[in-house]
C-alpha cells in the first residue's frame, strides 16, 4: 500500500561532537517531525551527521550525510501504534533526500507486522515523504 504526506521539524537540536579544522565536522542531532498525511503523529529521531563541507555563515551550501532512526507514534490510515524507520541520507544545495526502511519485528498496536520502504525530500518548498508497506 502506498503512503504519502508531509511532515514539519518541531525541534532540532544539534550538537558538534568533533568539529575539525579543515571544514569538517561530527554532529549528533535530537529532533520531533510532526506528520501529516496518511501518516498522523509525531517521529521521534536521532541522527548522526558528518559534514564534508561546513558553511557556518550559510548553512545551506554545506554538504551532509547522515544516518538515524525515527520512532514514529500515531496512525497509519487510522491503525494505532508505533513502528521504527532507519535513515540514510544527504544533505546538499539546501536539500535533504532519504531513503527509509521499517525495522522488521518494530512494529506495535495495530501496526505490529508492519514492513516497508521509503524516502523523503526536505527542500525550499515544504517536506514530503513517501512509504510502501505492507501488515
Amino acid at each position: 500500500m502506498k503512503l504519502s504526506g508531509t511532515y514539519s521539524v518541531s525541534q532540532w537540536d544539534e550538537s558538534i561532537y568533533r568539529p575539525d579544522a579543515d571544514g569538517m565536522r561530527f554532529s549528533k542531532t535530537s529532533a520531533k517531525f510532526a506528520f501529516e498525511g496518511d501518516i498522523e503523529g509525531f517521529a521521534f529521531v536521532e541522527y548522526l551527521m558528518f559534514y564534508s563541507f561546513f558553511d557556518a555563515n550559510d548553512i545551506h551550501r554545506s554538504i551532509a550525510y547522515y544516518v538515524g532512526h525515527l520512532k514514529i507514534e500515531g496512525k497509519v490510515r487510522g491503525k494505532s501504534g508505533t513502528f521504527v524507520l532507519t535513515d540514510s541520507g544527504t544533505f546538499e544545495a539546501g536539500v535533504a533526500s532519504s531513503e527509509v526502511d521499517i525495522l522488521i519485528g518494530s512494529g506495535t498496536g495495530d501496526l505490529v507486522g508492519i514492513v516497508g520502504l521509503g524516502t523523503y525530500q526536505a527542500d525550499e518548498k515544504g517536506c514530503r515523504w513517501e512509504l510502501d508497506v505492507q501488515f
